[in-house]
């Protein structure tokens, strides 16, 4: 069935906001876990404890294997190297050698990717009004990260940032496109059951064998699984398909200022009154990208994705 996003009830706002606090936790638990964990065993590690978490959830609920269409195959594929593997590896290197605070601020791009990656890939036609609060909300992130010297020089850190964004609005856009034809949980418990061949034995074999971890980075490392790989994508998946993804994508302006508060008691990178002032300029540009969305009309019958 194709659930059609439904640009005028707010509950694909919320549970996209919802999945934003979740997300926005995931750099500083990354930069915590790096402690003492590699960011390849991070990026395999969280995926596979994710997997078998959602292979458990898919047997307990005996819910039928959706690889039958070729079109569900593709995109499930599609999604899993995008949000699998390509994003977590991405920022799990890049992190290494930039601030978390430093990261959330990159990856303020990525609802104007998400935008334009909702039209190449999944058919929606968000409009110029949406397509501006994205790049005023790109600009205000690429503002306040010039007047905290965090964009002073882009280096090979950012350059693994910026394809992270990339690879990731690309993988928005498809789960959100999966996402009309079966449950938002669904789709990401199968993208890491389909993972579980590559991350349980990339896992075993970048285990930190032989070396003291502590309880802060193991706690991390579960939280980027549980959380940051698995339920959070419950959310987001959701109000993507509700409520359009180019529109709830703009939510995640607002992902940038939860990772720089939360970087502060995890990783003790201090915020400032500046900050605040910027997170209340990019909430202006989201309830605008909101205002913008509504006027939208829905999408008419024939589907460019493809039928359902």
């Amino acid at each position: 069935m194709d659930r059609r996003p439904n640009r005028q009830s707010p509950l694909g706002l919320v549970l996209g906001l919802v999945a934003v606090v979740m997300f926005g936790a995931t750099l500083p638990m990354t930069r915590l876990a790096l402690h003492d964990l590699s960011p390849w065993f991070i990026s395999f590690g969280r995926a596979a404890l994710a997997g078998f978490c959602a292979l458990a959830v898919v047997l307990v609920l005996r819910r039928p294997w959706p690889f039958g269409a070729r079109e569900t195959r593709r995109d499930l594929v599609l999604a899993t190297l995008a949000l699998v593997f390509g994003f977590p590896i991405l920022i799990g290197v890049a992190t290494q050698t930039v601030p978390a605070a430093h990261g959330g601020i990159v990856l303020g791009l990525l609802p104007l990717c998400t935008a334009i990656a909702a039209t190449v890939l999944a058919g929606e036609r968000p409009g110029l009004g949406l397509f501006a609060a994205s790049a005023a909300g790109a600009g205000l992130v690429a503002a306040f990260a010039l007047r905290n010297g965090a964009a002073g020089g882009f280096g090979y850190g950012d350059t693994l940032l910026f394809l992270a964004v990339v690879i990731c609005a690309a993988g928005y856009a498809v789960s959100g496109r999966l996402a009309r034809r079966m449950a938002g949980w669904e789709v990401i418990a199968f993208m890491l059951i389909l993972a579980l061949p590559v991350t349980v034995p990339a896992a075993l074999v970048t285990f930190p064998w032989g070396r003291t971890v502590t309880g802060e980075s193991w706690a991390a490392l579960v939280y980027l699984g549980l959380f940051s790989q698995f339920i959070g994508f419950f959310f987001w998946n959701a109000g993507l398909a509700l409520g359009g993804i180019a529109r709830v994508g703009q939510v995640q302006l607002l992902q940038t200022f939860v990772t720089v508060g939360l970087a502060w008691p995890i990783n003790g990178e201090r915020p400032d009154a500046e900050t605040l002032l910027f997170a209340l300029g990019v909430a202006v540009v989201v309830a605008l990208a909101q205002r913008a969305g509504r006027r939208r009309a829905p999408a008419p019958a024939a589907d460019p994705a493809g039928p359902a």
